[in-house]
């Protein structure tokens, strides 16, 4: 099994847990709260594309349900940008979101970081 498939099988149960979060938060009327689950979600994926790609889809769903144009037009970008440059690089830690830029390098939490850590061996 090649590396990268090794590693979405294995750090797809953190982002798992996170995009979780996300909805258990939204649920309950956490909204900024709930978006920070997603960023979590999104430091955690960004080096496989699918769930790169899967969390950028929920960040876009969730744009939606909140009437945020913006953040949903960033989001569509980010999508194919997921879909087509994730095997390429990914801005290290980048929470995401759209009103961050989408190259920018950014510190990842250390708890974030073990989890990848443990992913990747």
């Amino acid at each position: 099994m090649t590396f990268s498939l090794r590693f979405s099988r294995r750090i797809r149960p953190f982002v798992q847990y996170e995009l979780e979060a996300a909805t258990r938060r939204e649920s309950r009327g956490e909204f900024e709260p709930s978006f920070s689950h997603l960023e979590r979600a999104h430091i955690l994926a960004q080096a496989s594309t699918v769930e790169h790609v899967r969390v950028h889809w929920a960040m876009f769903r969730w744009s939606l349900r909140h009437g945020l144009v913006g953040e949903s037009i960033g989001q569509a970008w980010r999508i194919a940008g997921a879909a087509l440059k994730t095997w390429l690089w990914v801005p290290v830690g980048n929470t995401g979101g759209s009103k961050v830029s989408g190259i920018r390098t950014m510190p990842v939490p250390p708890d974030l970081q073990r989890c990848i850590d443990e992913a990747r061996h």
